[in-house]
Formats: C-alpha cells, structure tokens, sequence
C-alpha cells in the first residue's frame, strides 16, 4: 500500500521531502500534499501518490486524488513519468476496488498493465510497480502464486534500490501469504522485519497495521500485547488505516 516510497527517509534529503515524509507517516496527506507545487512532472506525480494513498487509509478524498491524478498524467512527458502516473492510476482504481466504493477492477489492470509498458525492468519505479501488481493479483484475482512472483520481484528491487520502505512492505505481504499457508516461522521473521523497518524509518501509520499483522503469527500473551500497541496507535492516528478497524476490535463477549 506504499505511495512513492522512500522521500524523506534518509538523512541527505532536503528539507521539503523531510516535511512531506513527517506530515505523510503520520496520516496528514492532505497536508504533505499541500507544500508540493504540481509545476512539474515530479512534483505532480509524488502529490498524486499522497492524495492516492490518503484514499486507501482513510476511504476519503477520491475527488481530490483524481484531480491531483489528472493534473500529473497532464505534465508527464517521458515514458518513466507517464508510466509512473499509470501506476498511480492503477493503485487508485484498485483501492476504489478493494474498498467497495466502486468496482474498477478492469481499469487497474488496463492501467497497470499500461505502466508495465512504460517502466523500464531496471527503472527506480520497476519494483513499486511489481508490489502493486502483486496487490492486484492477491486481493482481486485471488492468485497467491502470481502475488507471491510479483512480491518477490518488488523484493529483489526494493533490496537492489535501497529502499526501506517498499521492503516493509514487500515483507508484510510475503509473510502474509506464508501465514495462509501455515509457515509460522517464516511469517514471524517476515512482519517482525516489516515492523523494525517501519519503526527505523517512523511510518507511524504503518506501525497499527504492521503490529496487527505480526500478532496474527504469534501466541499468547505476546499476540494480545501486539494488538494492544496497535489499537493504541490506531485510535493515536484518529482510526486510520479504516480497515484495521475490524481486526483490532475486542472479542465477542470481551468487557
């Protein structure tokens, strides 16, 4: 569920994406979104990816993210931009899909298929484009074996790039589906290194969810405790991500 991965991480960024990156982890997209000018391709493209990633957390603000979306893919000129504003196409369609505000599966396909056409196998936006292709797979065709290629794919990239946080992702996901297959172990190892990354790089609002997903592999106590911090960070950030909501909810009959 990452945007554009990684600005505003590392200690040689400048001050802007430093800005962007505190507002953005800690679920104030519209805010982040608000310092970026759309004058050009870059700048229209990561203010897209906030205003898109704000609808997959918080299953608000479609309008604000087609605009902002429209106004990117205007400004694209080279393969590189046009394919990453296809990606950013794709991954709204298929938030719309998944959250069952619309069904525009056809279209996040069309649209990732589009930015697969465009992104270069080496380019930096090659692996952010195979997670979510992967998410696609996973979640809306229901192919964990494709899901699983293209996780690993995004995997290898994210390693290859240096990029810390498309890794937590790519390790959530890939431990989720080695859960769903009984691998205790390696679920464990894989959401215990999401949520380390998550909690070096200070992306809060992927704290609650990376807490949640690691509780699922563990036992008692340790699973009640994780669920606890999560709720705790959950309720911190307002209720976001909204589709946590349920997983972290007490027990029939709990007092």
């Amino acid at each position: 569920m990452s945007g554009m991965s990684g600005y505003g991480t590392t200690a040689g960024d400048d001050p802007l994406q430093t800005a962007v990156w505190r507002l953005r982890s800690r679920a104030c997209w519209a805010d982040a979104a608000a310092l970026l000018e759309p004058v050009t391709a870059p700048a229209a493209l990561q203010r897209a990816s906030l205003l898109v990633e704000r609808c997959l957390y918080t299953e608000q603000g479609w309008a604000e993210a087609e605009d902002a979306l429209r106004t990117a893919e205007a400004l694209a000129r080279s393969d590189e931009e046009r394919g990453a504003a296809a990606c950013e196409r794709g991954q709204l369609a298929y938030a719309a899909t998944l959250l069952g505000v619309r069904d525009r599966a056809d279209e996040a396909r069309a649209a990732l298929g589009r930015a697969a056409a465009l992104i270069a196998p080496s380019a930096a936006g090659r692996a952010l484009l195979d997670f979510r292709r992967g998410l696609l797979a996973e979640n809306l065709a229901h192919s964990p074996q494709a899901a699983r290629a293209a996780y690993r794919r995004a995997h290898a990239g994210a390693t290859a790039q240096g990029d810390a946080l498309l890794l937590s992702f790519t390790w959530r996901h890939l431990a989720g589906l080695a859960l769903r297959e009984g691998e205790l172990a390696e679920a464990r190892h894989g959401f215990s290194e999401s949520l380390r990354i998550r909690e070096e790089l200070g992306y809060l609002v992927g704290t609650a969810p990376a807490l949640a997903s690691l509780a699922d592999a563990e036992t008692e106590p340790d699973a009640s405790r994780l669920r606890a911090e999560a709720a705790r960070l959950f309720r911190l950030l307002g209720g976001v991500p909204t589709w946590l909501a349920p997983r972290l909810a007490p027990p029939a009959g709990a007092a």
